[in-house]
């Protein structure tokens, strides 16, 4: 190289340590790759999202906030998966008025059953909630009942018989690939690595704001459930708000008109492993859409 006229720099790509994290003798490399990203984007998260004000003294009026933003957020968690819904329907099933059993109707609405699963699923996040509000530890809270959450949004598919109860349980069996995206999920053999490492991270991480972000990003990165129902994104919403609450923010909506931003923020963390503009634009949509 140098005889051609090169001017040679030598280096040596291996001065730098493994973070102490990284075990060396971990069976997988998807474990490896997962808390790479963590320990790479956790600072990036920390610098550039607001500071917690730790958790809520009054535990009531916090979960009150809750209940009063449920109509907002699932019109726009359901909107943006591409559900058509109203702010009526949802206070209809809200309200218990949907009825699978004597409306032939609400039997066979797709929208009305993925608000009745949404509805469902609200509520068990947030005794899910209660729990980490009361001192429990948030990621070993959302590790116990992640699964619960997934069950009870499809639950109605399951009480009019679309779907069989086997159908939710566990993870997903094939690969899936997420349309209009370069980032392909890992596959299913992986998935059974990476999602444990997730929650073990979740349970050792001590700021809120790095459960929140990057427990999202790296959930749906990995797309752990089935994509012939899919729910990775609303489940991955449900598990930001959970992480959020253990810092005392506010639950936080991530609106339909934001789709676009969303989704072009999560696709830069997953393929260029750039974490800022998804923590930004959580930052703005936590200022924003906020009863």
């Amino acid at each position: 190289m140098k005889s051609a006229g090169y001017d040679i720099r030598e280096s040596d790509p291996f001065n730098d340590k493994l973070p102490s994290l990284i075990g060396s003798r971990e069976v997988s490399p998807y474990v490896n790759r997962i808390k790479f990203m963590w320990q790479q984007m956790r600072q990036t998260v920390i610098n550039n999202f607001p500071k917690s004000a730790g958790l809520p003294k009054d535990i009531d009026a916090y979960l009150k906030q809750v209940e009063e933003i449920y109509v907002t957020d699932a019109y726009h968690s359901l909107s943006i998966e591409g559900y058509r819904v109203t702010p009526e329907l949802i206070e209809k099933v809200k309200t218990g008025q949907w009825s699978p059993d004597g409306d032939d109707k609400d039997r066979e609405h797709k929208n009305a059953m993925a608000a009745r699963g949404y509805w469902q699923a609200f509520q068990a996040v947030k005794r899910s909630i209660k729990d980490i509000l009361n001192g429990k530890n948030p990621g070993q809270v959302a590790d116990n009942d992640h699964n619960t959450w997934y069950r009870e949004l499809f639950g109605p598919s399951v009480a009019v018989g679309i779907l069989k109860p086997s159908d939710l349980a566990g993870y997903r069996n094939d690969q899936v690939y997420i349309k209009g995206s370069m980032h392909t999920p890992l596959n299913p053999d992986a998935v059974r690595d990476a999602i444990p490492t997730l929650f073990d991270l979740l349970r050792e991480e001590s700021e809120p704001c790095v459960r929140a972000i990057l427990g999202h990003f790296i959930f749906v990165y990995i797309h752990p459930y089935n994509p012939y129902m899919d729910g990775n994104g609303r489940i991955g919403r449900f598990l930001m708000n959970a992480m959020l609450a253990s810092g005392g923010y506010l639950w936080t909506v991530i609106s339909v008109e934001s789709r676009d931003e969303y989704m072009e923020a999560l696709e830069k963390a997953s393929v260029e492993q750039d974490i800022l503009p998804f923590t930004e634009f959580i930052a703005k949509q936590y200022y924003t859409h906020r009863v």
